[in-house]
């Protein structure tokens, strides 16, 4: 015979492990769509700048350098 809370408990592990994979899944997303657009990258400057920051670091922690430097150069061209 199963215990009340044993139940409550697996229906708690459910939630939490779907909220989980909800996140990992958006992260996912968003790094994607920040990794293929740099417009999108350069609204994330202006609203989220740092989700940006960690965008960048994430890649020179894995050996992409320069991505940062390439945007401020293009949004600086961009802006004359």
């Amino acid at each position: 015979m199963a215990l009340p809370n044993e139940s409550l408990a697996k229906r708690m592990f459910k939630r939490i492990l779907a909220l989980e994979l909800l996140g990992i899944t958006g992260a996912y997303l968003l790094f994607n769509k920040m990794n293929a657009n740099q417009d999108f990258r350069h609204t994330m400057s202006k609203r989220f700048p740092l989700i940006l920051e960690v965008y960048y670091k994430s890649n020179e922690w894995t050996g992409f350098y320069g991505i940062r430097e390439h945007d401020q150069k293009e949004w600086l061209n961009h802006k004359n």
